[in-house]
Order: C-alpha cells, then structure tokens, then sequence
C-alpha cells in the first residue's frame, strides 16, 4: 500500500485509502456531492483525518446524507445530534447541515440536479492541474471564490472559498495529484 508515489497529506491507513479510491475522482452522484459538502464544512477549522475517522459516524447521524430527511430535522433532532460523540458537535455546523440541506433541494429544483449546477463552476469539466510540490497547491482559486458566493447567495452556510476549493478537489471537479502521485494520471484518464 505504501510503495506508490502519492501526494504527501496520505499518510495514514485511512488517509492512503481515500486517497487512492475517492479523493479527486469525478463525482457526479448528488447525495455523494452532499455528504462531501457537509462533511468539508465540518471540517473548517479541523484536520480532514478527524472528519475522516468520524465519516460513518456522520452517516448513520445524518440519515446517509439524504438531504430530504435533513432538511425536515427538528430542533429535537439537533439537539440530539449535539449529545452525539460521534460527530463534531458544533451547534453551528449541524444547524447549518439543516439549511444547507434545505437550499441544496432548492438548487435540485431549480438546476434538475446538484451536479448540473455544481459543475458549472468548471465549465462542466474536471480541471487536471500539474503541481510539483504540495506546497504550489492552493488553498482557493477564483472558481472556489466564485463558487462559494453563489452557494451563499442561495443560503448556503461553511462554504468559504477554502471549503468550497476543498470539495472540487475531493469531488474530482479539481485533480490536484501531484503530477508524481501514481492518481494523477488515473483521475485524469478519467476526466471527460
């Protein structure tokens, strides 16, 4: 597992694994884009390794990412949340999973899909980057910023434009491998 040359943040045994099946891929599936853009606002202010640890522990919390049950969360509900060792129990960032929820059926209705409107952001397709070194990649660009005022436009909450660069690059929307990581030239084959 850890003979191949990949980015230098996958370190661990579950950090190399999501590194090498999920992070950068090209994702399409709207309740995956909404488990990535809750668990990238819980993320804010910590290490993706402890969002990471905690991911099933989110999905069984959060009715697997269905955004139509979150978005019907009582103040029961969240305050329930909030006794859940779990999760980060940050009252903010679970109300704000609860609204996000809310807005992402909005754009739903609106766009026919998530990733209609999501992806738009790139022009509908992955933007392949050649960086050398880890630290030549940032930390926002102006789509993430661009991104980021339109999601809060809609009512969106934890989209910073950090946040928001950190869901492309998960989401694949972004490949931000380094061209010596061995996914660099996986994810951009299948970039379409």
């Amino acid at each position: 597992m850890t003979d191949k040359p990949r980015c230098s943040w996958a370190t661990t045994p579950a950090m190399i694994a999501y590194h090498d099946a999920e992070w950068g891929v090209p994702q399409h599936d709207d309740r995956v884009l909404f488990e990535f853009l809750i668990l990238e606002g819980a993320q804010a202010g910590l290490s993706w390794s402890t969002i990471l640890a905690k991911r099933e522990a989110y999905r069984k919390a959060f009715s697997g990412f269905h955004a139509a049950k979150i978005a019907r969360y009582t103040p029961a509900r969240i305050a329930k949340l909030l006794q859940n060792p779990g999760i980060v129990r940050n009252r903010l960032k679970i109300e704000s999973a609860v609204r996000n929820a809310q807005a992402f059926l909005q754009v739903q209705k609106e766009f026919k899909s998530f990733a209609g409107y999501i992806w738009q952001f790139v022009g509908g397709s992955p933007i392949t980057n050649q960086w050398r070194h880890s630290k030549n990649v940032p930390a926002e660009t102006a789509e993430s910023i661009a991104m980021s005022k339109d999601l809060k436009r809609r009512g969106f909450n934890f989209v910073g434009p950090t946040v928001c660069y950190a869901f492309m690059q998960a989401t694949g929307m972004v490949n931000d491998h380094l061209t010596s990581c061995f996914r660099h030239t996986q994810v951009g084959s299948r970039s379409r």
